[in-house]
C-alpha cells in the first residue's frame, strides 16, 4: 500500500461566535443576491423586508451570508461603487441588528464598497477578481486584517465565456490561485485569512467546470480553505436540459455533493435548506 500524502490544513477562523474548523465538516455560505440582473433570484430581495425575509428562511442552515449588490453573470455590466453601496449598506445594517452573531461577507471587487461593508458589519470580502480589478482592494483587506476569499476568474464578467481557452484548466487555475495568495500575503493578510475558490463558471467551458471538480484534491494541497460555487450555475443547466435556474437545484445537489468528495470546505448555495442535508450525508462518508 502507497504511503498516504498529508494534505495541509489550513488555520480554523473564529469570527464572531462561531468557530471554522477545516476538514471538520462542509459549511454553508447563503447567497443573498440585492441586485436587480442575477441570473437566478435577480430583483427578488432588493428590500429591506425582502431580505430579512429570505436571510430568515436561511438562517437554520447557513453558516455565512454572502451579500452581492453587484451581478457577476456572464455578460453582467458593471455598476457605480456608489449604486453598489447603495444596494448593500442598508442590508448589512439590517441584518446584523437582527442577527448580531452571523458572520457576513460581502461580494464586491471594490475596495471602496468593501470598506463601508465592513465599516456597516461584514466580516470577510468575497472577490470574484482575487484583487485583480480594484487594486487598492488587496492593501485594504491588509489594513483590515479581515478573511478574503480569492476567486479564479478568466477575463471579466462581460467577456468571460468567449471562447475560454486554457494550456491546462487544473493546473492553470492552481498556479493562478498560488499566485493571488502571494500578491495577497505582500499586501499584509495574514495566510490563514485567505480562502481560494477555482471560479466555476467564470471564464470555463463545461468541459473545464468538470475536469475542476473532477480534480479538487489538486486544490487541497494548497494551505487554505476551499470555497465552492456551484449552485444552479449554466453547466448543470446544460447537462441537465434545465433552462431556467431555478430548476436545477437536483442538479445542484449532486454537484455539491461531487465537490464535498473532492475536499470543498464551504459550498456557496441558493437553496441551503436541500444543501444541508447533501452536506450533512456527503460528511458522514467522506469527512
Amino acid at each position: 500500500m502507497e504511503p498516504s500524502i498529508t494534505k495541509p490544513v489550513a488555520e480554523p477562523w473564529i469570527i464572531r461566535d462561531r468557530q471554522f474548523i477545516w476538514g471538520d465538516r462542509t459549511y454553508i455560505m447563503g447567497i443573498l443576491n440585492v441586485t436587480p440582473d442575477s441570473f437566478s433570484d435577480g430583483g427578488q430581495f432588493n428590500s429591506r423586508d425582502a431580505a430579512l425575509q429570505q436571510v430568515a428562511q436561511m438562517l437554520p442552515y447557513i453558516d455565512i451570508l454572502d451579500i452581492g449588490g453587484e451581478s457577476t453573470r456572464p455578460n453582467a455590466q458593471p455598476v457605480s461603487a456608489a449604486e453598489e453601496s447603495d444596494r448593500i449598506l442598508p442590508i448589512i445594517e439590517a441584518v446584523r441588528a437582527e442577527y448580531p452573531n452571523l458572520p457576513i461577507s460581502v461580494d464586491t471587487v471594490k475596495a471602496s464598497v468593501a470598506k463601508s461593508a465592513i465599516a456597516a458589519g461584514a466580516d470577510m470580502l468575497n472577490d470574484v477578481s482575487a484583487g485583480r480589478f480594484d487594486l487598492d482592494m488587496l492593501p485594504l483587506v491588509g489594513k483590515l486584517q479581515v478573511p478574503i476569499f480569492l476567486m479564479h476568474m478568466q477575463g471579466e464578467p462581460r467577456t468571460m465565456q468567449v471562447n475560454p481557452q486554457y494550456r491546462d484548466v487544473v493546473q492553470d487555475v492552481k498556479q493562478f490561485l498560488i499566485d493571488a495568495i502571494s500578491v495577497a500575503k505582500a499586501w499584509g493578510i495574514p495566510p490563514h485569512l485567505i480562502a481560494i475558490d477555482p471560479g466555476i463558471g467564470f471564464g470555463k467551458t463545461l468541459e473545464h467546470n468538470l475536469e475542476l471538480i473532477r480534480n479538487l484534491s489538486v486544490f487541497k494541497t494548497i494551505k487554505a480553505p476551499l470555497l465552492l460555487g456551484v449552485s444552479r450555475k449554466t453547466f448543470i443547466g446544460k447537462l441537465c436540459d434545465r433552462p431556467e435556474p431555478s430548476d436545477r437545484l437536483y442538479g445542484t445537489i449532486a454537484a455539491c455533493t461531487a465537490c464535498i468528495a473532492g475536499g470543498a470546505d464551504i459550498l456557496r448555495v441558493h437553496d441551503p435548506k436541500e444543501i444541508a442535508d447533501a452536506c450533512r450525508l456527503s460528511d458522514a462518508i467522506w469527512r
